[in-house]
């Protein structure tokens, strides 16, 4: 599938928990990591975390995510969802340009870098736990067949 932002990919509902549950356990290395002063780790850990949750909430909303190479193609889309989509893309926007410095860059991450984005990958993770939660309890709520 794809349209003019780039290739799209479906996933259910149960594909959008399971992103879900990646980006939880990826903040929570990133977390581990900060603490442990490894840098470029949270930092790396932060960013895949933030693509999981990204994928979640478009997953959850729309059906449907970003499935290109480039991660900032689901930036578009996250903004075009209503309530805390903007949030999402900008807490995203923030992270993406993070990737490639915090796998392959030989200079180190600063704590400062690392500890943003632990909040932008935070940001997202909060909006993907509770997107997931408002669509399993929709989902759970809709009567048989609907």
């Amino acid at each position: 599938m794809t349209n003019g932002k780039g290739r799209l990919r479906s996933v259910t509902l149960r594909e959008a928990q399971q992103f879900a549950g990646q980006a939880e356990e990826y903040l929570q290395t990133a977390i581990n990591a900060l603490d442990d002063g490894r840098l470029n780790a949270a930092t790396g850990n932060a960013v895949h975390a933030g693509i999981n949750a990204a994928d979640a909430i478009l997953g959850s909303r729309t059906g449907v995510r970003a499935g290109g190479e480039d991660h900032k193609q689901a930036i578009p889309l996250l903004t075009s969802l209503p309530l805390d989509g903007r949030a999402a893309a900008n807490a995203l926007g923030r992270l993406v340009p993070l990737k490639s410095k915090a796998e392959y860059d030989p200079e180190p991450i600063s704590r400062g870098t690392a500890e943003l984005a632990l909040r932008q990958a935070t940001v997202l993770v909060e909006i993907a736990r509770s997107t997931v939660a408002a669509r399993l309890t929709t989902e759970s709520a809709a009567p048989d067949g609907a």
